[in-house]
């Protein structure tokens, strides 16, 4: 059976029923996913990568400000993960 032809099949109680297992279940991800980028556990981890990661540019042979700028790069991703799981959030709340 083809996709199209499965959702034709689909009535409007299975679509509740989706949406529901949805609704219930997408806040919970967005909580874990806050708890796991905002905790101090987070933070004390993000800041030994950020040090093991500046450590290795320098072992490495790179020059001072070239492994500063990669670093901050490095950290700036940690950064937009947090964005991205905080505007989730405000979504979640019905912020805007």
């Amino acid at each position: 059976m083809t996709d199209e032809k499965r959702r034709k099949h689909e009535s409007p109680e299975e679509v509740a029923e989706i949406l529901s297992v949805v609704s219930d279940k997408v806040p919970g991800l967005i909580k874990g996913l806050v708890g796991a980028v905002f905790s101090e556990e987070s933070a004390r981890n993000m800041a030994k990568a950020a040090a093991t990661y500046y450590k290795e540019l320098k072992a490495g042979g790179l020059p001072d400000d070239v492994a500063l700028r990669m670093t901050q790069d490095y950290v700036s991703i940690f950064s937009k993960i947090g964005d991205v799981v905080r505007e989730a959030r405000k979504s979640e709340h019905g912020e805007d």
